[in-house]
């Protein structure tokens, strides 16, 4: 399976809900001087939030830090989010200027969710928002594409970050890692096309960029890593690496939306294997250089963050 940051921020530790909201939680107040804006971080425990947060601190802004569980991240004060329980949304708010948008998990119909309590944010006060997309999802195209294309109505201030597919997806308890420890193998539906991955601490530092600059370094920003790779590539890399044989096992779209559809809705399945099958096209054969333009520093190599990884 090939997973993407369509519609989450491939957070690896689900966040469950709790009656109880713990913004006032002693010891997660940050001291910080006047004037600086407080960003709510939607998915602050999540693959990029999570990276996000401390860079944010770091340059001085107060952090609400929200997820279905408060999660108690040093520093920020912890609130209560659901996308589906709108019982939440305000008290998440209160006193955010800035927002970062983790759109929600598995939604093939994010806009129905999100495009409601983006209107609540203007209202609430928000005035520059930061929404975590994908590459493979221009604005106006299918799932988060839709609430790209209606931010401009929405705010003065707004940037969507359109990474590539994350590194990450090959290490921790992704299923393309747990693939490859239980038995050597990645199976896509990519063929030979070739992906500009990128390292999810690139992309925060890109966040953390967008969130806090001023003026803003333009809307629509597609992040990759220094060079596109095919499948092939990675389980080559990772041969090397971890010392073990591992290879890519290229499958049909249709074989692999059968296989996605016995764990996701068929509809969320289609659009998985509709993505694989856009970089076999050659979709994703592409790289920018926002993350060096933006943070100053080259983005890092999928050789040095596997190193890093099981080396480390």
């Amino acid at each position: 399976m090939t997973d993407h940051n369509t519609v989450s921020d491939h957070s690896t530790a689900t966040q469950h809900s709790t009656a109880t909201d713990r913004s006032t939680v002693p010891g997660h107040d940050t001291a910080l001087p006047p004037g600086r804006d407080t960003v709510l971080v939607t998915g602050a425990a999540g693959t990029t939030g999570s990276r996000l947060v401390p860079r944010l601190l770091a340059l001085g802004h107060p952090v609400r830090a929200a997820g279905r569980r408060a999660p108690e991240l040093p520093g920020t004060r912890p609130v209560v989010f659901d996308w589906h329980d709108p019982a939440t949304h305000d008290d998440a708010l209160r006193g955010a200027t800035r927002l970062y948008l983790v759109p929600p998990t598995a939604a093939p119909d994010p806009a129905a969710v999100m495009l409601p309590f983006l209107a609540l944010a203007r209202t609430a006060g928000v005035r520059r928002v930061v929404l975590l997309s994908s590459s493979a999802l221009p604005a106006g195209g299918p799932g988060v594409g839709q609430v790209h294309a209606a931010l401009p109505d929405l705010f003065d201030e707004w940037v969507v970050l359109r990474p590539s597919w994350f590194m990450q997806n090959f290490t921790g308890s992704h299923p393309h890692a747990e693939a490859v420890r239980a038995h050597g193998t990645l199976m896509t539906a990519t063929g030979t096309g070739r992906v500009g991955f990128i390292d999810a601490d690139d992309i925060a530092a890109v966040a953390a960029h967008t969130l806090t600059s001023t003026p803003l370094t333009g809307h629509d920003l597609v992040l990759t890593g220094p060079e596109a790779l095919s499948y092939d590539d990675i389980a080559a890399t990772l041969t090397t690496v971890t010392g073990r044989l591992v290879r890519h096992h290229p499958v049909t779209r249709a074989q692999l939306r059968d296989r996605l559809a016995t764990d996701l809705p068929t509809e969320f399945a289609t659009l998985l294997a509709d993505l694989d099958h856009a970089i076999a096209d050659g979709t994703e054969d592409h790289v920018t250089d926002t993350v060096e333009r933006l943070t100053g520093r080259p983005p890092r190599s999928f050789r040095a963050y596997a190193e890093d990884w099981w080396r480390g």
